[in-house]
This record gives structure tokens, C-alpha cells and sequence, in this order.
């Protein structure tokens, strides 16, 4: 068996790889070795997002959790970042996603953080899975009085909204906001986040029926919201995806504006304010050139870690950044949150709209985007990290990076949530850069399947 977790929890096809007996040993597991230190009778927080599969997931889990003596809290439909938040702020001992982000609704995925909201490391995951493993071996199962139990919440997302709304110091009144919810765990926090807060709110794919989830909507889907901005005459559109930890924008003349560009947006309106902290944002590989150049021109200094969010997190943890994030539009703000939040980043992009009084059109100008084609490769998913083994695969990439040294980048990576080695090609020439990067996707694509 491969590694269960991959960059972002364990996923796969809800009750065909993620199966229901798999969301109960991840339960058994996760609990045990989360709060084996605890001299207390544990406890921990659950939600999901808005599938079908979530309740069928979420359930066994928590039987796995109340099988080792842990208790839950079920707070139902809520973003990733709430659920971080929450963890936290009610003390609990861990919190579990059910989650599979910005996949199609057959896709389920599950995820921890730790009492502190943080997700785990790979230490702490590797033994998770040792455990399911040996078959929970030398673990006494309680019983009697001494099982977990199950406590629901519905109250929690309250909690949440006015977190968020306290980051910033600013009301949206005279701001038209198209808001793309992705039929996801966004539906209601943040449309009611943003009329609170005094916007015209036009909220779009914000009715989930557990099959519509990032069904061509939110932050992987952007042309509706595209047309639709120009249409309402609006100032902004927001786009989150199914579980609400990532935003991509839309200015208002229809343009995408993705998380580089917000980064760099708010990264130096808060450096001009004084507060952002050792002027550090911490961003990938995968940001675009644009954005490097950006931090050059701004006197920011741009820390780059590997893609994945949480290795972002890692990075900016280790330094002390207040700001952190991927292209994708995961955007971390530390001081307020321990993961990427949707509905933190576009409260913040709108902050800066409302202080300097500039449509978002011009404020994207703090960076120019560089031309950038990303192609997939599908290959099998055991397969995916050993890409350089092949000669004829190493020797193409060999002949790219010379082709387009100090004119652009090549960045090959495999896919940590997905069976595909991901082509990424930045330079000059949009056409030739599409061109190569079909090519070397489609070499790689035909050898390793």
C-alpha cells in the first residue's frame, strides 16, 4: 500500500478508496495517537463540506473516534478554516475535515489539525498510519461508560463569521460583490460575512445539494463569474472553492486576478501600513515570475518552500511571516488563522480597495504576470514521483531548462492529491511555452502509462 496521506490528508473516491471502514480506522487512529499524551477524556471537533458523502464519512470517523474513548463535536457544514479556528478557540484536542477541497463531488477527503489548528506533520501522520496498519495492535478499546460520545453544534458558525469580520476595520457599504460559493462550505459564512459588513452582496452557486460541489463554479471554474462581474457592473468578484480555504478574484472590468496577485495586493498595502512583519511573504515554487520580481520592486523579501499549503504554513511558522500563500489562492494570515481562509483573504483584498480607494484593475498592477502554461500529465499514482527515472523523460526536461535559461523557468512536480505529474512552463512566448509544455506532458504522459 502507498502512503495514505498525501499534501493535503487522505483522498480518494468516497466509498471506493475512501471507504466508510477506512474513515473508521482513520478515526480509531487519529484519535489514539492525537491524544495518547491526554491525562483528560479527549475530544474532537468534526465538519465537512457540502457532499453527499460527508455525513456517511463523518459518522464513521467519529465511531472510530468514540471506539478509543475520544468524544466528538459535530458542527456539520463548515469551511476548512473555521474548523482550524474553532479548534482553537473551544480548546478541543484535535479537529477533522471532511473535505476533498476543489475535486468533483465523487471525491472525499479527510484531514486533522492538531489542538492548535495546525495540520500535522508527517511524523505525526506516518503514525496514524502505522497504526491502522498493525491493526490498532496493544490498544485497550474501552467500554461501558468509558466510550466516546457525540455531542452537535450548530451554533459554531457564528463563532466563525465574526472572527473573521473582526480582522478588518473597514465596512464595504458602496462595494457591489459578485460571490461564487462553489456550492460548497462557503454558502452561508461568507455571503453573510459580506453583507454584515455592509456590501451589495450577489451571491452565485451558493445552494449546495450534496452533487453540485465545484460542478463548473468556484475558484477551478472562474468564466461565469467572469461574465457575470461585468454584467451586474460590480466591483469585485470573490471565488472560493468546495471547502472555503482558498479565494481567486475577479476585477471589475472581468479580468482573474489569482492568489500571487492578491498576495502581492495585500503584501504591500500591509508593508506600506507598517504590518507585515520583516516585510517576508512566504510563497512556492509554483508562484509565478511576476510575483518575484514584484517583491524585488517593493523591497519584500519572497520565501519559497514547496508546493502545498501546509508547507507554506511550516516556513512561515519557522520565521515568524504574517502572510503566506499559493497561486491557487490558499493565502494564510497567521495572526488570524492556521490555514489558508478564503473568507480572511477577501475581506482583506476588499480592505485594501475601501483604504486606498482604487479599483482592484489598478491595484493589480503591483505585479505583472508573466506568462505561465501549466499542462497535466495523467500518470498511475504509484508512479508519479519516479518521473526522472525514465532517461528519455530526464533528458526532454534536461533540453528545456537550457532552451529557456534566464528567459523563463521549467518546473516539473508530481501531484500530491492527484494521479498526474503537473508541467509548468513560465517565459516570454505564450504560444511557445504552450506548445513545449503540451509536448513534455504528453512524452511524459505516453512513457510512464
Amino acid at each position: 500500500m502507498g502512503r495514505l496521506f498525501g499534501t493535503d490528508g487522505v483522498r480518494g473516491v468516497a466509498n471506493e478508496e475512501l471507504t466508510p471502514l477506512l474513515a473508521m480506522q482513520l478515526g480509531q487512529a487519529g484519535a489514539y495517537v492525537l491524544t495518547k499524551e491526554n491525562e483528560h477524556k479527549p475530544t474532537i471537533m468534526v465538519g465537512c463540506d457540502t457532499r453527499m458523502s460527508g455525513d456517511m464519512l463523518a459518522n464513521a470517523l467519529m465511531a472510530g473516534a468514540c471506539s478509543v474513548g475520544a468524544n466528538c463535536v459535530y458542527v456539520g457544514i463548515l469551511p476548512t478554516p473555521a474548523i482550524a479556528y474553532l479548534t482553537r478557540k473551544y480548546k478541543v484536542d484535535a479537529g477533522v475535515v471532511i473535505s476533498a477541497s476543489h475535486n468533483p463531488v465523487e471525491f472525499n477527503g479527510i484531514k486533522f489539525f492538531d489542538g492548535n489548528g495546525y495540520k500535522l506533520p508527517d511524523s505525526l501522520e506516518d503514525e496514524i498510519e502505522a497504526m491502522i496498519g498493525s491493526g490498532m495492535k496493544d490498544v485497550k478499546f474501552p467500554t461501558g461508560s468509558s466510550v466516546g460520545k457525540i455531542k452537535y453544534r450548530t451554533d459554531a458558525r457564528e463563532e466563525y463569521i465574526n472572527h473573521s469580520m473582526k480582522a478588518v476595520n473597514v465596512d464595504f457599504r458602496g462595494l457591489k460583490i459578485v460571490a461564487d460559493c462553489a456550492e460548497g462550505a462557503a454558502y452561508y459564512t461568507s455571503i453573510e460575512a459580506l453583507k454584515e459588513l455592509g456590501g451589495e452582496v450577489v451571491a452565485i452557486h451558493n445552494n449546495p445539494d450534496g452533487t453540485n460541489i465545484n460542478a463548473n463554479c468556484g475558484s477551478t471554474h472562474m468564466e461565469e463569474l467572469q461574465a457575470r462581474v461585468v454584467y451586474e457592473k460590480a466591483n469585485v468578484g470573490l471565488a472560493f472553492d468546495g471547502d472555503a480555504d482558498r479565494l481567486m478574484a475577479v476585477d471589475e472590468l472581468g479580468n482573474m486576478i489569482d492568489g500571487d496577485q492578491i498576495m502581492a495586493i495585500i503584501g504591500s498595502h500591509m508593508k506600506n501600513k507598517g504590518k507585515l512583519k520583516k516585510n517576508i511573504i512566504v510563497a512556492t515554487i509554483m508562484s509565478n515570475l511576476g510575483f518575484f520580481l514584484m517583491g524585488e520592486a517593493n523591497k519584500i523579501k519572497i520565501e519559497q518552500t514547496k508546493v502545498g499549503d501546509r508547507y507554506v504554513l511550516e516556513r512561515m511558522k519557522e520565521i515568524d511571516a504574517s502572510l503566506g500563500g499559493e497561486q491557487s489562492g490558499h493565502i494564510i494570515f497567521l495572526d488570524e488563522n492556521t490555514t489558508g481562509d478564503g473568507l480572511l483573504s477577501a475581506l482583506h483584498l476588499l480592505e485594501v480597495m475601501v483604504e486606498t480607494g482604487k479599483p482592484l484593475s489598478e491595484l493589480s498592477k503591483v505585479m505583472e504576470v508573466m506568462p505561465q502554461a501549466l499542462v497535466n500529465a495523467k500518470v498511475p499514482n504509484h508512479k508519479k514521483e519516479n518521473y526522472m527515472d525514465y532517461p528519455e523523460i530526464a533528458d526532454a526536461i534536461d533540453e528545456l531548462n537550457k532552451k529557456f535559461a534566464g528567459e523563463g523557468r521549467v518546473l516539473i512536480r508530481p501531484s500530491g492529491t492527484e494521479p498526474m505529474v503537473r508541467v509548468m512552463i513560465e517565459g516570454k512566448d505564450k504560444e511557445q511555452i504552450d506548445k513545449e509544455a503540451k509536448k513534455l506532458a504528453e512524452l511524459i504522459q505516453n512513457i510512464m502509462l
